[in-house]
């Protein structure tokens, strides 16, 4: 690729890749962040709300 713009669009090229690299890498630490913080939670006892069978959804009154 040569011409007047080949370094404007392989640099173009070039910051997309790392920007997308980069938030991948991002996504994977979170996630596994995430899911130490919820075995944590879990070996501590603290469970989710959603998950209680004994309770009931209040009312609209």
């Amino acid at each position: 690729m040569t011409g007047p713009y080949a370094a404007y669009i392989l640099s173009a090229y070039g910051f997309s890749a790392l920007a997308i690299i980069g938030l991948a890498l991002w996504i994977g630490l979170d996630s596994r962040a995430q899911k130490r913080a919820l075995a944590d939670l879990e070996a501590r006892g603290i469970r989710r709300r959603s998950a209680r069978s004994d309770q009931t959804a209040p009312s609209s009154r």
